[in-house]
Formats: C-alpha cells, structure tokens, sequence
C-alpha cells in the first residue's frame, strides 16, 4: 500500500524548519520520513538540515534523475531526492518541505498529496527574519509583502490546501501538526 506525500509549505521564516525538526521524532516513531533537501547553498549557512551543493553539482543531480522534485526560488535550487518515491511505494509517509509556486507540479505528480500551509504573522515573520540575518532589508521587506498574500488567503489552483498558524508557540503548532496528520492520513500511522 503506497504511502501520502505530505507537502509542507510556507513563506521564508515562517518556521517550517524549526517545525521539521521540533516534530521529526514524533513523525519517524510514526512511520513518516522527513526528506532532506538538497540546496544551491552552503552546508554550513544557517538554516534548514540540507544537502549543501554547487550550482554545477545541482545541475548534474538534476540531468542525473536525483530528484523527485525540484524547483527555483530566491536565487537559490531545490530538490528533494527520488528516494521519496521507494519510502512512498513502501507505504512510508513521507514529509517534505516544498514551495508554494511549485505546488501544481508536485500535485500533477503525487495527486494525492496532503497540500499544508505554514502561515505567520506579519509581525512575527518580520522579527523572525531580522532574528536569522540571511536577508538584507530589501529582501526582508519583499518577503513580508510575499506574507501578505499568504495571510491573506490567496489560493493556489485546484487544490485543498490546510493551514496551518505558527504565529505562537512551536509545541503548539507541532501538536496540531500531528493532529491534522492523524485525520488526513492513515490514523494508525500517525
């Protein structure tokens, strides 16, 4: 029995990360894998567990077939490798950080895919932001804009998608997390 591909999204600094990684052992004692991304970007930057790589050694992992999925986005290119689909064939769920803009492939592809959307406040993704130091202040301030339409409630195609807020405390959020898993996937499994 072929395993759900759970489809985190969710603007730069809303936490999805610090989500991941707060809720991880929960989700693998689960059953549920958390794949690692690989990113044009230095291992070593602050931010996401991630595979860091050149943009030469992206490009050769891509013509490779590496990836189940990947993308472009600020500058940078993601990719989630195609190991995913073994855990999925496997029955695994499996748990991915994606992007909102890729979202219609990633659904021509896995179409049953559980579409959540991380929101934040925009006050709180602006402290957030600044709290990081990735971003210069012109990115900072496209990204709080880029929030807006989040907050807002701007759809994306066809698809269901379920919000989920981490405006406040990360427990809490991990804990609805896990209970929206665990109505939308195999309840034995979550």
């Amino acid at each position: 029995m072929d395993g759900r591909l759970i489809y985190l999204m969710g603007p730069s600094g809303s936490g999805k990360d610090s989500l991941i990684e707060a809720a991880r052992g929960s989700l693998l004692a689960a059953g549920c894998e958390v794949a690692r991304r690989v990113i044009t970007r230095s291992a070593e930057s602050v931010g996401e567990d991630a595979v860091g790589v050149t943009t030469a050694e992206f490009e050769c992992l891509r013509e490779e077939g590496s990836f189940a999925l990947y993308w472009s986005a600020n500058g940078l290119d993601y990719g989630i490798p195609a190991r995913i689909d073994q855990w999925l064939e496997d029955g695994r769920h499996v748990l991915v950080n994606g992007s909102r803009a890729h979202l219609p492939i990633a659904l021509e592809r896995y179409p049953t895919l559980l579409a959540i959307l991380l929101t934040v406040e925009t006050d709180v993704l602006s402290k957030r932001l600044l709290r990081r130091g990735r971003e210069t202040s012109e990115e900072i301030e496209a990204r709080l804009r880029r929030n807006e339409l989040f907050v807002a409630g701007e759809s994306s195609g066809d698809a269901f998608i379920h919000r989920l807020d981490n405006s406040g405390d990360l427990d809490i959020t991990v804990s609805r997390l896990l209970d929206l898993l665990s109505s939308n996937v195999k309840p034995d499994r979550i």
